[in-house]
């Protein structure tokens, strides 16, 4: 029987969800993303004639191709139901040229949401591939490939063979690199600060704060002292009402941030779960940088404000979208049904919908009325000043469903001050100054570089999640927990006209999920600044962005923008390859090492970051690798000293020495001739006597295991199934054979073995 439409999605997930909505003269089916792209081999772009690159199939979307041609020949009708975004366009393009369909005869129809109207709607009112789409996002996989391509083999030849490099992630990587290098210039200064508490006539106790801070302990000291028996006078009272407003809807750079901030995820998690909800029809495109919200959305979280809180919370509000390169303006993420409170689904999914759900449904509800106060206490004769600050909330509004949060979650002293008239006299309870430390610049999260890269106008909502995983993936980045360390400081306290100090601690530099460059990171970061600055300019990366709008919306040609671009680039990189330019990877020479008399220094090695003592004057060198967090830059003659701590032995075991050390596998416990890996909590080295012998008892059970037959055959001594690290597999004759998933082991005969041999050995 012939199919009359054939619809093509991108997801199984998505066809699964519309097929819900289409009757039975609708077969859906899915393309499974893109089905061609840029040809691997070589540069894949013909830069002689226009530019034009050549597409391949994938191998493995090759017998989905042959069904989905089939299956585009019988129907009447072929619609392209791909993302609404460029990349869903180039999508649907591709599949035209591969299906052989018409590009004037096949339906293009695109919907933010998979609503049974909103499927119905776009079905009433197709339209044709948007070749101006298409071209925007075969600017941007064409200039990437040049770059990355022409890019590439300069850093093998200048810096360090197998390094690649990318467009927008070289940008992101000198963002992480230049945060890392103000961190490593930081010098943290002290001061002191001077609080207060003090007893209003009613007996109530509140704190304020000096308006001046001081640079030495003797003069806080000072100033504290001379508070001693001296009057506070209430010399102001200033008392403003004010408002919070609620934030607007999400948009995708917005929800990684938020979902970083308060569910931990990250931006590439985020974006997973935000597509299953998506395509399950639970929320609207996730890839967005508009913050409108449709009217019948509006409409929808009127009712369940009013349901749920009453008439004065709600407020209607329209949000206007204030990015200039929104290039996917249709509406903000948002639930596709706003009177669904929670859906069925994984913790993750639930948590993230919950979280769309309560920021949509917040902005459409009143601002919190908040009444701020400020006291200004005079102290004796001093022109200094001692000031209270306190909020009083008189109607929650928004607050009452959702608060956004910030990455700096540190607490504001937000409490509620008693009343105070002007001219009141308050008592001193106590004085206290108090050391501090200014604070080394904060590094990027995940959802802070996004941020970041938002605001220089550098990607696109469907390139910040690939930029940061590409970036880790590469070695240029690691993403970084610190425990901190701890630190004391000094408190000194007024009270009762006594002077008391005491010696505090806490802990500081406390990181999780931090993003920090390594040292090839920060090497290639340097070499391509150096060289090819216009590449690494962060306007330059904006204004390309804003090219790529320009053909979307058919005011530039995509050749020609690709054209002015690689003229002066191509020319850039023969140069860099005929220079004599390198960028070394410069030794630091970190001071002598106290044992041996020999200099210790550190660098970059054919394995990675390393530090050596001696091998300067013709002796002999010995070398230790870095840690994942160590810099070549900041790493100390201590730290690097600590690394030649390796090998060490922890005692005998069966008459055996047991030693742990780091080889070209990681860290490892020998015992005798044989070696056992670490576990990735096992730290080489702290790792205790106890826990290696916990780990060679394991191999040797792993080992007695694997030389067990799991299966023997009477009257057949030279077969037998093993099982091993990758499996159950065929033993015989001293060679192994691989058991394909389909068979069962234990279920196998003799016969079934001998086929097995017959055909391939693993």
């Amino acid at each position: 029987m012939q199919q009359k439409n054939l619809v093509i999605v991108e997801s199984p997930a998505k066809a699964k969800t519309i097929e819900k909505f289409l009757g039975k003269e609708y077969k859906v089916c899915s393309s499974y993303g893109h089905i061609r792209d840029i040809a691997k081999k070589g540069i894949g772009v013909d830069v002689e004639n226009g530019f034009m690159p050549a597409y391949e199939i994938s191998p493995e979307k090759a017998k989905m191709v042959t069904e989905l041609k089939r299956l585009a020949a019988e129907a009447e009708s072929v619609w392209l139901a791909s993302d609404e975004d460029r990349e869903g366009e180039a999508i649907a393009w591709h599949l035209t040229e591969v299906l052989d369909l018409p590009i004037e005869q096949t339906k293009r129809i695109v919907f933010h949401e998979i609503t049974k109207n909103a499927i119905l709607e776009a079905i009433a009112s197709p339209r044709r591939v948007d070749m101006n789409l298409v071209n925007a996002q075969q600017a941007r996989r064409v200039l990437d490939r040049l770059v990355g391509f022409e890019l590439s083999p300069v850093l093998w030849k200048k810096v360090k063979p197998a390094l690649s490099a990318g467009r927008v992630q070289s940008v992101a990587v000198r963002l992480i690199v230049e945060r890392e290098r103000e961190i490593i210039d930081f010098k943290a200064s002290q001061f002191y600060r001077i609080s207060a508490r003090f007893l209003s006539a009613d007996g109530k106790v509140f704190k304020a704060e000096l308006d001046r801070k001081f640079d030495t302990k003797e003069s806080a000291v000072e100033f504290l002292g001379s508070l001693a028996g001296v009057d506070f006078k209430v010399v102001g009272v200033e008392s403003k009402p004010a408002e919070k407003y609620p934030a607007p809807p999400f948009t995708t750079s917005t929800l990684q941030q938020e979902a970083g901030r308060k569910l931990s995820m990250t931006v590439a998690q985020t974006m997973s779960v935000a597509q299953k909800l998506y395509e399950s029809g639970f929320i609207t495109y996730m890839r967005t940088d508009s913050v409108n919200l449709s009217v019948q959305a509006m409409a929808a979280a009127k009712e369940e404000i009013l349901a749920m809180f009453g008439e004065e919370y709600h407020s209607w509000r329209a949000y206007k979208t204030k990015s200039k390169g929104a290039q996917e303006a249709h509406e903000a993420i948002r639930p596709s049904y706003l009177n669904r409170q929670s859906i069925e689904g994984t913790p993750m999914e639930k948590k993230l919908y919950e979280l769309i759900w309560k920021r949509t449904v917040a902005s459409q509800m009143m601002p919190a009325q908040i009444d701020r106060t400020i006291v200004t206490i005079e102290a004796g004769g001093h022109t200094e000043r001692f000031v209270a600050t306190g909020e009083q909330l008189r109607f929650d509004g928004f607050m009452k469903l959702y608060s956004e949060s910030t990455e700096d979650e540190s607490e504001n002293d937000n409490s509620v001050l008693p009343v105070v008239a002007e001219g009141e006299v308050v008592a001193l309870k106590d004085a206290t100054a108090t050391q501090k430390f200014t604070q080394q610049p904060y590094r990027y999260s995940e959802a802070l570089l996004v941020k970041r890269l938002e605001e220089l106008g550098i990607g696109r909502p469907s390139t910040y999640a690939p930029t940061i995983s590409t970036i880790i993936q590469r070695g240029y980045v690691i993403k970084q927990n610190k425990e901190g360390v701890k630190r004391s400081y000094d408190q000194i306290t007024l009270s009762k006209g006594k002077l008391t100090e005491k010696v505090m601690s806490e802990v500081v530099g406390k990181e999780k999920g931090k993003l920090a460059p390594t040292d090839i990171g920060m090497l290639v970061n340097d070499y391509l600044e150096g060289q090819f600055p216009k590449i690494l300019d962060y306007n330059f990366t904006a204004t390309v962005e804003k090219e790529f709008d320009a053909i979307a919306d058919g005011k530039a040609v995509w050749t020609t923008m690709i054209s002015d671009f690689y003229g002066d680039f191509h020319k850039t990189v023969e140069d860099a390859l005929g220079s004599q330019i390198r960028q070394n990877s410069s030794v630091r020479q970190l001071g002598i090492d106290p044992v041996s008399g020999l200099p210790v220094s550190a660098r970059i090695g054919r394995y990675g970051p390393m530090v050596q003592i001696g091998g300067e004057d013709g002796d002999k060198a010995r070398f230790a690798s870095l840690k994942k967090d160590q810099l070549i830059a900041t790493i100390t003659l201590e730290e690097a000293l600590a690394l030649f701590a390796l090998p060490r032995t922890l005692g005998e075991y069966e008459g055996e020495d047991v030693t742990v050390g780091v080889g070209k596998f990681g860290p490892y416990v020998r015992y005798g001739n044989k070696f056992v890996s670490l576990a990735k909590s096992d730290d080489p080295y702290t790792i205790t006597f106890d826990r290696a012998v916990e780990l060679i008892g394991q191999k040797q059970a792993q080992d007695k295991a694997s030389k067990t037959p799991i299966k023997t055959f009477d009257g057949e001594p030279n077969i037998v199934i093993m099982t091993g690290i990758y499996g159950p597999y065929i033993h015989s004759e001293g060679k192994n054979y691989r058991i394909p998933k389909t068979k069962d082991p234990l279920a196998m005969t003799v016969e079934d073995c001998r086929a097995i041999i017959g055909k391939k050995r693993i």
